[in-house]
């Protein structure tokens, strides 16, 4: 059994809602549950939110939308994966996140069939570093056996809050390999964290979602390189905050500094 888990909550200490925001009539995490779904290679999609009450909105929609949902610890993730995995009997998780609307399926499908196809055990478009595909369309398959270890060896908050760090760090036990896109266009974020990249989003729906409502990476891409004015509106904006948030606290709480992986 092949599981897609959305991990979303409405929690965001730099974007409040975020998932929440509309664009073209939807919110955010309608559109990316819109595009999960036309994945050929999955079996389930599931929406991973926490039982905070400010979640229940998540739960609604997913309710109004016929897609499966599980509730869990709003800041142990890595558990929140485990007990969705655990409750729809996943075999291959893959993980996505609700402020990625721009994942198209056919970039999914890429991941998970190299997975499929190949003996690793973990696979995804965005570990390790350098990558080439842009920072929010990221894809991490990886076995329910793995997923179980992560959940009992994990110790440090950012390993339990980011899901895979515990594993991605490890490349001389866990067999990772990373999918390529065929040129580098890493220079792209389509994170959905600030305010610039809000209305960075809502440029780019409104101008591809009305011509062709499933409109690909490759869309997006070509309407940037022919817009670089558009490029720019979140230009500045860092890569990684969240998770070097958490190295911080990682040693707040007495462990051992991370090394900064996330640095080309």
């Amino acid at each position: 059994m092949i599981v897609a888990i959305i991990q979303a909550r409405m929690g965001s200490s730099r974007l409040p809602g975020k998932i929440m925001l509309k664009t073209c009539g939807k919110t955010f995490l309608e559109h990316v549950i819109d595009r999960v779904i036309q994945s050929k290679t999955l079996d389930k999609v599931v929406v991973a939110t926490s039982l905070n009450k400010n979640d229940d909105v998540i739960e609604d929609l997913c309710k109004k939308k016929n897609i499966l949902y599980f509730r869990g610890s709003e800041n142990d993730v890595l558990s929140r994966y485990k007990m969705a995995a655990d409750k729809t009997h996943a075999d291959v998780i893959i993980r996505l996140t609700s402020d990625t609307p721009l994942l198209h399926s056919t970039v999914i499908d890429k991941v998970v069939q190299t997975y499929i196809n190949n003996n690793y055990d973990y696979v995804s478009n965005c570990f390790p570093l350098p990558r080439t595909y842009p920072d929010g369309v990221n894809v991490e398959v990886f076995s329910k056996k793995i997923l179980d270890e992560m959940y009992n060896n994990a110790k440090k908050p950012s390993e339990r809050e980011h899901v895979t760090l515990f594993m991605v760090f490890k490349p001389e036990i866990y067999k990772i390999y990373r999918v390529d896109y065929d040129r580098d266009i890493s220079k792209y974020r389509f994170n959905l964290d600030y305010e610039s990249d809000y209305k960075l989003l809502k440029t780019i729906f409104e101008k591809l979602y009305f011509k062709n409502s499933n409109f690909t990476m490759e869309d997006v891409i070509k309407l940037l390189e022919e817009n670089p004015s558009i490029f720019q509106i979140n230009a500045e904006t860092k890569p990684y905050e969240g998770i070097l948030k958490s190295f911080i606290e990682d040693e707040t709480k007495g462990f051992v500094k991370s090394k900064n992986f996330f640095q080309k």
